[in-house]
């Protein structure tokens, strides 16, 4: 079976909403890519087919047909990719329930057996474990891009974290202030709670694996959808539908960018 190069992206409800962003990264970037909605099942011809990358992002495990999962199983193993994207419906999550699902045997993450969701108002902020790697690479992370979900996982036993997320919380000193009053940085205190798992990768065979705690799109991927400037401006192709378009950070669509192109070898 010839590798296509292109990417399977499943999941994210549709282009209107979710997927937009994601689509709009790489219409962007000019990787090509099929779509499977959230809530439909791959097409009848899924199974002949091998992607250079298949994206799971909010989508059931359910909706899988017989036999799906093996088969992104084998292509892995083969040469393919998969990439897992936080949500409700990935991991175990709301709905997604892949804890006992032929995938969890080839992701890079142990995950939970009950609902993983963690939603946080402070930002939990995103940090580099090692000194250089082609996902994490020519960004500025010490800008510190922060997100407010995820899906707790733990990385399994030699596969390696790349970014971990460090839970905060911010609090004011003296909250109550005339409005005009000038800033004080001794009047706020940033307390780091914990360090977490945040982007696992690994290798399969001759393929690639990857998963990433928190969702690419709003609102579990919180201000890092506007990391970076000049902002991107994205129309998204026609057959997605009409008049659609993002408006995004230019760090955060290179990120995705550079996930997608590591896991896929594109």
């Amino acid at each position: 079976m010839e590798l296509e190069k292109k990417v399977c992206y499943l999941g994210d409800d549709d282009a209107t909403r979710a997927a937009a962003y994601l689509c709009g990264i790489m219409t962007n970037k000019g990787i090509a890519f099929d779509r499977v909605n959230a809530g439909a099942a791959p097409s009848d011809d899924f199974k002949s087919r091998a992607y250079s990358l298949y994206v799971i992002s909010d989508y059931c495990a359910s909706c899988f047909k017989p036999g799906d999962m093996e088969h992104i199983v084998e292509q892995v193993r083969r040469g393919s990719g998969l990439l897992m994207l936080g949500g409700w419906e990935s991991y175990f999550g709301r709905l997604g329930e892949y804890h006992n699902s032929p995938l969890a045997e080839i992701l890079p993450v142990v995950m939970a057996n009950a609902d993983d969701r963690r939603n946080y108002s402070s930002p939990v902020i995103l940090r580099p474990t090692v000194a250089d790697h082609p996902i994490l690479s020519n960004l500025p992370w010490s800008t510190a891009p922060g997100v407010g979900g995820f899906n707790r996982f733990d990385a399994k036993e030699g596969a390696t974290i790349l970014l971990e997320g460090v839970r905060t919380q911010t609090t004011w000193l003296n909250a109550v202030d005339e409005w005009n009053a000038p800033l004080n940085s001794d009047e706020v205190k940033v307390e780091l709670l914990e360090k977490i798992p945040f982007l696992v990768v690994d290798s399969v065979g001759a393929g690639r694996v990857a998963a990433f705690a928190s969702d690419v799109a709003p609102h579990w991927i919180g201000g890092m959808v506007d990391w970076g400037t000049p902002r991107i401006f994205q129309e998204l192709p026609e057959w997605l539908g009409d008049g659609l378009f993002v408006e995004i950070g230019c760090d955060y669509a290179q990120f995705f960018d550079q996930l997608v192109r590591w896991t896929g070898a594109l």
